[in-house]
């Protein structure tokens, strides 16, 4: 029988377009969370590498993914905790790239990975346009993975305004779900709160929500307010614009319990 309750942990981080920084912080921030027995540990969106260049991309891919991942993997191990990283880039035959979040278990090991299916091309104002599809081809299949205490349900950022992604995953049993992002500060303060909560109430889920935050190396500015919340939609903890670890304890007896409460699930079987 799967234990109910579990204690995770999002990291808010101002990743950089060098890999050698993103360890350093990284390093740093699971130090200070040694202490805390968290169960599961998220990362944001482009926590690896934060450029939008491809030459930059290139050189992650060449001569960093192996050596970020190892890192990573041995994180897990350290901390023996599973550890969701919210994406890097994994390039394909093409040329091209896929934004791919993985999991890592206790002993190290990719449990499963997920590549984001709705790429951010957006035309914003006259000065912010983004256009993730110029170095990224989109993922194609939806991600449940089962872990220890439900069903991880996985997306990235863009995602987020997709309903029916997150529909599916919960007709898939998806407890909670992650949601890595690197929300614009434009984005981010007109909308996240919002549809992170909304997402949570539509369909009974917990949300794990660790995000990037303040400006970056290529001027791109991000929101932060990182986000842990309940299936009834309620912050159970929250981050301001600062590096930082937000944790909360979870105890999926609440999704059984808002599921009952109101059976929306049962309009989309």
């Amino acid at each position: 029988m799967k234990d109910k309750k579990f204690k995770v942990a999002c990291f808010q981080t101002n990743s950089s377009d060098l890999v050698d920084k993103n360890i350093d912080m990284l390093s740093k921030m699971f130090a200070c969370s040694k202490k805390k027995s968290f169960d599961l540990i998220c990362l944001p969106e482009c926590v690896s590498v934060f450029s939008d260049k491809k030459k930059k991309i290139e050189f992650y891919s060449y001569y960093y993914h192996q050596k970020f991942l190892k890192f990573i993997s041995a994180q897990s191990k350290k901390l023996s905790c599973f550890i969701l990283v919210g994406s890097v880039p994994c390039k394909k035959k093409n040329g091209k790239f896929l934004n791919r979040s993985y999991i890592f278990d206790p002993k190290g090991k990719i449990l499963d990975y997920y590549d984001k299916i709705n790429l951010f091309d957006v035309v914003l104002n006259k000065v912010e346009t983004y256009q993730e599809s110029k170095n990224f081809d989109p993922g194609k299949k939806i991600k449940v993975c089962n872990l220890p205490w439900g069903n991880l349900g996985m997306s990235i950022c863009y995602d987020l305004r997709f309903p029916i992604m997150y529909k599916k995953m919960a007709q898939k049993r998806a407890d909670f779900f992650s949601i890595p992002a690197a929300f614009t500060h434009t984005t981010g303060k007109a909308h996240w709160h919002t549809l992170i909560r909304t997402r949570a109430i539509e369909n009974g889920c917990f949300i794990f929500a660790p995000a990037q935050s303040g400006i970056h190396d290529n001027g791109r500015k991000t929101y932060g307010h990182s986000l842990i919340v309940d299936p009834w939609g309620n912050i159970l903890s929250e981050a301001s614009k600062d590096i930082s670890i937000i944790s909360a304890k979870i105890d999926l007896r609440l999704v059984k319990d808002a599921r009952q409460k109101i059976p929306s699930m049962s309009y989309y079987k």
